[in-house]
């Protein structure tokens, strides 16, 4: 398996202007005037009529807030693939359906007597759907994020949140010494019932499940070894019996890239897995964060939780794998008084943030069945796709611009005109300030935290990213299929605008060239909207 990086998975970048002005201009050409929407229409012409996308298509629309109306737009109701500006419909959703207070909660309950200091019985750790069992979690409920987040792996920019990815799942188990518990007669299981585990989000190829323990990736940092031929260098987070490293990767010469593969994944009868590390390092680079993708959520999830039990003083058992398997919970148990154990998570809000921030694809990805099982969990006719279009229905918007398959942006189609009148609609919502925090900010944070870093609108900018590339073999190139922009931006003069830019079909020669190319032309035209408009 090769690891996937930054690029073979989808983001978004939304920009837009908060910001009122005269003269709006339909789709197609520039209108020779001096009106600041005329000024913008040509200015963003000079942008597209460049030679890298001379066989692109975009889609623009500026729209003012304080107006309710379009300054300038192009090709504004034609559908556009819209990658990763997906999550801003999917996380908006979720704000105003669940309220950004809402918060999972995580329990370990006993399924027998505790007699003594024994439980006559199994464990069961009840997955909630909490997308954060992991190291994010700060003093005062705060998530913390890198710009950059291990999903996308092999990236030299990519980081993992400093900290133990297991902190959460070592709270639980300290909760259960702390109840005087020191021996489990029967086993620990994880309950997976909430929605079905096993379908891999689409950016990335994360398993989608209940239980979500580190974003279900194991991190591995790789560097080169002391000479060309020596072993690289190796260390794994978190380190876990669910699975071992064989590393066969070696040094390579000097001036090379990495080219590291998991080139093969032995699974026992008892779901543990041996995977071997093959490729090589050049010595020149430093060490880069690589991630190795869980098959099996839930039984990495209670492996590790029978490990952070043993080390609190708890004999417990493992179940076998058919017995993970077979398991569909106990609901009838899961009393307040068979409760031993309680995580609860930091509010909504910052989970959104997470997501938005670095276009986290499993968490956008989940988020749809997470509503579902809140809001409509007896309901099995209904998806969270339902509750989500019932939701945007009742706003008011065409949903003839808008397609959406998946949570995260792998396959959906948004028309700018669409996306910037849902904005102007979440613009005026409760919950608006958190969603407007959650977007990353142009040339400062997440997703854009490397576009137009010098222009006048870095920190003015506020938008979702999106990036979604395939392999062009023909031409021994890389097509972007989808890059995008959408978000508010507030001018100099402090008028309100929302902003959605989109380009399909860029040719590149290299993956850097997704931001270089692509990426900062959306952002150059975001800040056009801020430098232009009044």
């Amino acid at each position: 398996m090769v690891n996937k990086g930054r690029y073979g998975s989808f983001a978004l970048v939304v920009s837009t202007a908060w910001a009122a002005s005269a003269g709006a201009q339909q789709a197609g050409g520039t209108q020779q005037s001096s009106d600041p929407a005329s000024v913008l229409g040509a200015r963003v012409q000079e942008v597209m009529d460049r030679p890298e996308f001379k066989h692109a298509m975009f889609g623009v629309a500026f729209y003012s807030l304080g107006d309710r109306r379009m300054v300038w737009s192009y090709n504004a109701d034609k559908l556009f693939v819209a990658a990763s500006t997906t999550k801003l419909l999917t996380e908006g959703t979720a704000l105003q359906l669940l309220g950004a207070d809402y918060r999972f909660h995580t329990r370990v309950y006993r399924m027998g007597r505790l007699n003594g200091n024994t439980v006559d019985g199994d464990l069961v750790l009840v997955g909630s759907g909490d997308p954060n069992l992991s190291g994010r979690i700060q003093a005062g409920g705060q998530l913390a994020f890198e710009n950059v987040d291990h999903s996308y792996d092999a990236s030299p920019d990519t980081k993992a949140v400093p900290g133990d990815p297991l902190a959460v799942i070592r709270g639980l188990a300290s909760q259960v010494a702390a109840k005087g518990i020191r021996r489990v007669t029967g086993r620990v299981l994880v309950d997976i019932s909430l929605f079905h585990e096993g379908e891999r989000e689409l950016g990335t190829g994360v398993v989608i499940s209940p239980i979500i323990v580190n974003d279900n990736l194991v991190d591995v940092m790789i560097g080169a070894g002391p000479q060309a031929g020596a072993p690289t260098t190796v260390q794994v987070s978190p380190t876990t019996t669910y699975v071992k490293f064989v590393n066969k990767s070696t040094t390579g010469p000097a001036g090379g890239r990495p080219s590291i593969t998991w080139s093969s994944d032995v699974v026992d009868p008892d779901g543990a897995h041996t995977v071997t590390i093959s490729g090589s390092f050049p010595p020149d680079k430093p060490p880069i964060l690589f991630s190795y993708a869980v098959s099996e959520p839930s039984r990495f999830a209670e492996v590790v939780f029978a490990d952070a039990l043993r080390a609190q003083g708890v004999t417990v058992n493992l179940a076998t794998a058919a017995a993970q398997h077979e398991y569909k919970g106990t609901p009838s148990a899961y009393t307040a008084e068979n409760t031993v154990a309680e995580h609860v998570s930091p509010p909504l809000s910052q989970e959104v943030k997470v997501t938005l921030k670095v276009s986290q694809n499993l968490h956008a990805s989940t988020t749809p069945f997470i509503v579902k099982s809140v809001l409509a969990r007896s309901d099995s006719a209904k998806t969270g796709f339902d509750l989500e279009h019932d939701f945007l229905q009742r706003s008011g918007l065409d949903l003839g611009g808008a397609q959406q398959s998946d949570g995260a942006g792998g396959d959906a189609r948004f028309s700018p005109s669409f996306m910037v009148h849902y904005l102007e609609f979440m613009s005026k919502q409760p919950n608006f300030d958190a969603f407007l925090a959650a977007l990353p900010v142009l040339g400062k944070d997440g997703t854009l935290w490397n576009v137009q870093t010098a222009s006048s609108a870095a920190g003015h900018v506020f938008a979702k990213t999106g990036s979604l590339g395939t392999r062009d073999a023909l031409n021994r190139r890389l097509l972007v299929s989808a890059k995008g922009l959408a978000g508010y931006l507030t001018t100099p003069s402090g008028k309100r605008y929302a902003m959605a830019v989109y380009v399909n079909n860029v040719s590149v020669s290299d993956p850097a060239d997704v931001t270089r190319v692509a990426g900062q032309a959306l952002g150059e035209i975001a800040g056009l909207g801020y430098q232009i408009l009044p």
